[in-house]
């Protein structure tokens, strides 16, 4: 009887966390470190002709602007390879921001702001913006360019796989998903269970027809510390808004002050399936 009384308290406990959640609002503007000291979109967009447009074109490029009106110059970037993922990923970036694969918008754009390596001093200051948890070191300042993390300059193994060739797939050791045309469909019975419990919010480049990773799968450059949940989301959470960081697309909350929270895994479990409860026949859910 006391168990029950104890599990019936924990339930009550963990609804209110998700119902604080859901009624969470920033106090700053959602663009958060991309209102870029003021200038706000027109320091990553030009609404005509793109780098040249923004004043920034180090080189002529005829094909700057053609995607999503950049308006930063990529030409340091054009066919250049980074190999990430401890040496097992490499990826040869586009030669044009007019080729039609998902890293042009997906990673070119990224990386012409955040590459501490062919892209140097891009109007970065290489410092996190963010407030950070007391749960996280505090021995360095965290780095925003990768290749340049303070570590050796040029080396891309430390990061996430990222590119045409860091697939994700369904089966074996990862969700019980299954994939068409490149588009990854949740509804396998765990997979499902986990769509029901936190969401798949991670948007997936599409290359060959297979799913990619690239720097928006996991990351919304558009809102640093909020996600919406509406009843047309990817996800069963009650509708509202949730707290996040770093511009990740889904819930993802190392400040939460339950220590039983889980979110910031759950984020991760998206694509790591095998890590997550439902693959490993645990009933847990998600706990704010």
């Amino acid at each position: 009887m006391k168990w029950n009384a104890f599990a019936t308290l924990m339930m009550l406990a963990s609804t209110g966390f998700a119902a604080a959640q859901a009624g969470w609002s920033p106090s700053t503007d959602v663009l958060g470190a991309h209102l870029n000291y003021g200038r706000g979109c027109t320091a990553c967009h030009s609404p005509h002709s793109g780098a040249s447009g923004n004043g920034s074109a180090k080189a002529a490029d005829a094909s700057s602007g053609n995607a999503i009106l950049w308006g930063e110059d990529v030409s340091s970037l054009y066919g250049k390879t980074i190999t990430t993922g401890g040496g097992r990923f490499v990826e040869t970036l586009p030669a044009s921001m007019s080729a039609t694969t998902p890293d042009v918008s997906g990673m070119l754009t990224c990386l012409s702001c955040h590459d501490g390596n062919y892209a140097q001093n891009a109007m970065m200051r290489n410092k996190i913006y963010e407030s950070l948890p007391a749960s996280y070191g505090s021995n360095n300042a965290i780095p925003t360019l990768i290749a340049n993390n303070g570590t050796s300059t040029g080396s891309y193994l430390s990061d996430h796989p990222v590119g045409l060739s860091a697939k994700v797939s369904c089966g074996a050791n990862n969700w019980d998903c299954s994939q068409s045309n490149g588009v990854i469909s949740m509804k396998g019975a765990n997979s499902n269970k986990f769509v029901t419990n936190y969401g798949f919010f991670v948007k997936l480049g599409n290359y060959s027809n297979n799913a990619v990773v690239v720097c928006t799968t996991c990351h919304n450059p558009h809102a640093m510390n909020v996600v919406t949940v509406t009843s047309s989301s990817t996800s069963r959470l009650p509708a509202g808004t949730y707290a996040t960081m770093f511009f990740l697309r889904g819930p993802f909350n190392p400040n939460d002050s339950n220590p039983l929270s889980n979110q910031t895994a759950q984020f991760c479990r998206q694509c790591h399936g095998d890590k997550s409860n439902e693959m490993n026949g645990s009933t847990a859910g998600t706990v704010f």
